[in-house]
């Protein structure tokens, strides 16, 4: 070759380089140009243990899903979805922080119908590009992974995975820390107003509907709440459900063992089919449980009493009404020692208490709550404020709601619905005005 076709040959590479990691080509005559391909850039992270459930079977997610992220996950009907609130429509670019201990996998990844599969391979993490979806408006979204093929015992181990693109300018939400209760999902609550005429409060009565579809496992639904306990309805698995009343020890403490003799909560009654016990945790003291198949649909009515009965005791006594039985029922009656008070603080809450269906909603209607006084007389309550727990509150999880509709007051929580109500915002339900139809004389 001679210097002039040198220097014009060197000229060339310098003006057209090789791309050696290229993903496509374009012909030019005799000659090829290599074109990269840049990857999108994916900087959110979206931490795995925090936001995954699994929506094929919910209850494989207690030995697939941990704080870690995903692991052992080897069925291949699986389908794990991840979860976030997007700011905006737009382009989404979508990679998988992965890692395959043995082999190499391959993974569907799905998100608003649209799917791609992405290969994963190397025992340590690095992030794979899954590709690049479109959002047609902002809100709760997710990112779905199915296994398609694998050459190990397990698809991945995946940490995170990684967004960008357009509909992620702005804020996004997602569960970033405390895991267990991002995963358990927002509690919310109704604290009712009770008129200043009612003096002290001798009862409390209310009433739950749990709307079909909406009887979720892991879901507290808490009629009659006071300062010293709660009393509601559960769903506690597919075969059992409950109706729990239970009063907290004056002694603070998680570990009821713990208690003194003299702080510990004392049965007096308790109806036919109670249990009786103590339970921990969240404060300790004394609990009872009925186990009754109640049914989505129908209304259940929750009437407790609560009155100081001297030597600094408080005397609190529970009743249910089932419309398949037709009559109050005891659940039980327990004495407070160190209290002298009557009812105060009314309310009423809704919670998931199960993490593996933190991803499922459940709705209630609250309805016809009313107070009977010392003097005898009942109260209407009708209006109440909404609140929500600390994992609404610093926004880890948005699927939150309720307040007031068709006139009835509501809660609805978990599923990442996009709509939510403002906490600490008052609400006021339609007066019914009929007083309820029990006669407390003869219970």
């Amino acid at each position: 070759m001679n210097v002039i076709k040198k220097m014009a040959f060197l000229a060339c590479m310098v003006t057209f380089p090789l791309y050696l990691g290229c993903t496509g080509c374009s012909k030019e005559g005799d000659g090829e140009k290599e074109v990269k391909q840049e990857i999108p850039s994916t900087p959110v992270i979206i931490p795995a243990g925090g936001n995954s459930w699994i929506v094929s079977n919910p209850e494989q997610g207690s030995s697939m899903i941990s704080d870690n992220g995903i692991a052992k996950w080897g069925d291949a009907s699986a389908k794990i979805r991840v979860y976030f609130k997007l700011p905006k429509a737009g382009e989404l670019h979508v990679a998988l922080n992965a890692k395959v201990p043995a082999g190499t996998s391959k993974i569907k990844c799905t998100v608003n119908g649209k799917s791609e599969e992405l290969t994963v391979t190397g025992a340590a993490l690095k992030s794979t590009f899954a590709g690049t979806f479109t959002v047609d408006a902002p809100g709760y979204h997710f990112v779905e992974l199915q296994g398609v093929e694998k050459e190990g015992s397990f698809f991945a181990e995946v940490k995170d995975i990684r967004l960008g693109g357009e509909a992620t300018v702005g804020k996004m939400y997602f569960v970033n820390e405390e895991y267990y209760w991002g995963r358990r999902g927002p509690s919310v609550h109704l604290s009712y107003e009770v008129p200043a005429e009612a003096g002290n409060v001798e009862w409390f009565y209310n009433e739950i509907t749990v709307p079909q579809g909406n009887d979720v496992i892991g879901s507290y639904y808490m009629a009659n709440g006071f300062g010293e306990g709660y009393f509601g309805m559960q769903v506690n698995s597919d075969t059992e459900r409950r109706v729990l009343f239970s009063v907290w020890s004056p002694f603070q403490t998680d570990d009821p063992s713990t208690i003194p003799d003299d702080y510990k909560i004392i049965l007096l009654e308790k109806g036919d089919g109670v249990t009786i016990g103590e339970f921990g945790n969240e404060g300790s003291g004394g609990q009872s449980y009925l186990r009754y198949n109640w049914k989505a649909g129908n209304t259940y009515r929750f009437l407790l009493r609560g009155k100081p009965v001297g030597n600094d005791f408080t005397e609190y006594t529970a009743y249910f009404f089932a419309p398949e039985v037709g009559d109050w029922k005891l659940i039980a009656s327990f004495k407070r020692p160190h209290t002298n008070t009557w009812l105060t603080h009314q309310y009423s809450f809704l919670e998931n208490f199960h993490t593996e269906t933190g991803a499922i909603t459940r709705k209630a209607i609250y309805n016809n709550q009313w107070v009977r006084g010392e003097n005898g007389n009942w109260y209407e309550c009708t209006k109440a404020k909404f609140t929500a727990d600390a994992t609404a509150r610093k926004e880890s999880r948005m699927d939150y709601a309720g307040g007031v509709g068709d006139g009835q007051f509501f809660m609805q929580n978990c599923g990442f619905f996009t709509e939510t109500t403002t906490i600490d915002s008052n609400h006021s339900r339609t007066a019914l005005g009929v007083e309820p139809d029990v006669d407390v004389t003869k219970l």
